[in-house]
């Protein structure tokens, strides 16, 4: 039984019942409606740490592999990602990145300004350069979990919409309506909202703002993320931005990012919105003749180590965990689900799980 139809739900349930599970799914709304309905969408290789490089690097595999399968309408694009230096500390980082993928076999190109104005145009002059990630991709989240959902389906899988979990217990869920199910096996794959099942678990909302345009071919051509947007993920105290632009296939540009904590509604913000905005103006300041059409919120389910919680949980075996991704749902959730499934079956993990387990967070609990 798996509760929650976000893209790391599903991903899970199709993998699951692709290995063999008789698997059913639980969501309250229509599926990918959380935050996958309100994220970004990039497929993108991180390194901040061993665990993390690990699994967005086994994950971005896994969709290049079924990339061919995706419907058009998940918008697949191998568009790759620029991380955008400003001065010359940001491309020492660059540098370090740069040696990290070559020693682990992976393709990347070191741009200087003159390549950076050659590929983005609308960039600012007087950028050091930048890191090109050309095998980075870009998803409309929403489309990949209904493609998902119908992957399981066609081996099974049951899923039910409209649903509400109440309660889980080691025995199932309990819906809003007292109903009880019987599960062998229960996923919490709820995101942000895992801990209302499952109280114990270490993972916190971070709000985050996104503003999309009109249709502008050819305005951009990459995920364009600034180097300091690696400062403004890791900050666990203050409101942060960072520049992240990203093109949709329809020409529509995507304007990213903002990070709140502990902030649980989902009202606009016009001070970190605007905030926010000025940021990606200083790097793109022909955004400013672009017309923006819509504006949106959600939040992402964050860890205190940034890490997702895979595996069985503290309270019961019967009991198994799929969230806390954060900005990483998108890109890690084939991973998760290929992750989850080979524990469930006791079968080799093709990556360590340990760094994933749930239990690293209580002291004197195995990870199995």
């Amino acid at each position: 039984m798996i509760i929650g139809a976000g893209i790391v739900g599903t991903a899970c349930a199709m993998e699951c019942a692709c290995r063999g599970l008789k698997v059913a799914v639980l969501e309250r709304g229509p599926v990918g409606s959380g935050t996958t309905g309100a994220c970004m969408g990039h497929i993108v290789l991180m390194d901040d740490s061993e665990a993390q490089f690990t699994l967005t690097r086994y994950s971005r595999q896994l969709w290049h592999d079924i990339s061919p399968q995706l419907p058009d309408d998940v918008e697949y694009d191998q568009a790759g990602t620029i991380w955008v230096a400003a001065d010359d500390e940001e491309m020492a980082e660059v540098s370090r990145k740069e040696r990290f993928a070559r020693e682990h076999g992976l393709r990347v190109e070191v741009l200087d300004g003159k390549d950076m104005t050659v590929a983005e145009p609308n960039l600012r002059s007087g950028l050091a350069g930048g890191l090109l990630v050309p095998d980075d991709a870009i998803i409309y989240p929403p489309c990949a979990a209904r493609f998902f959902v119908e992957e399981a389906r066609k081996h099974g899988a049951e899923v039910y919409t409209g649903n509400e979990v109440r309660e889980l217990t080691p025995d199932g869920p309990v819906m809003a309506n007292g109903t009880r199910i019987t599960a062998g096996i229960s996923v919490n794959a709820c995101g942000c909202w895992a801990p209302t099942l499952t109280p114990s678990l270490p993972i916190r909302p971070r709000k985050g703002h996104l503003v999309i345009t009109d249709r502008y071919p050819g305005f951009s051509r990459h995920e364009l993320v600034e180097l300091g947007y690696l400062k403004s993920a890791h900050s666990v105290s203050s409101d942060s931005v960072a520049f992240n632009i990203q093109p949709r296939k329809n020409g529509q540009v995507l304007i990213g990012s903002s990070r709140q904590f502990d902030v649980e509604h989902s009202r606009i913000e016009p001070l970190i919105l605007n905030r926010m905005l000025y940021r990606a103006l200083e790097y793109m300041p022909a955004l400013a003749k672009l017309s923006a059409i819509r504006t949106w919120t959600g939040h992402r389910p964050a860890t205190p180590d940034r890490l997702p919680l895979i595996g069985p949980s503290i309270i019961s075996e019967k009991i198994w965990i799929a969230s806390g991704h954060e900005g990483l749902g998108i890109t890690a959730a084939l991973g998760t689900g290929r992750l989850l499934a080979d524990l469930i079956l006791g079968q080799p993990t093709a990556i360590p799980s340990m760094p994933y387990a749930p239990s690293r967070f209580w002291k004197g609990v195995s990870h199995g």
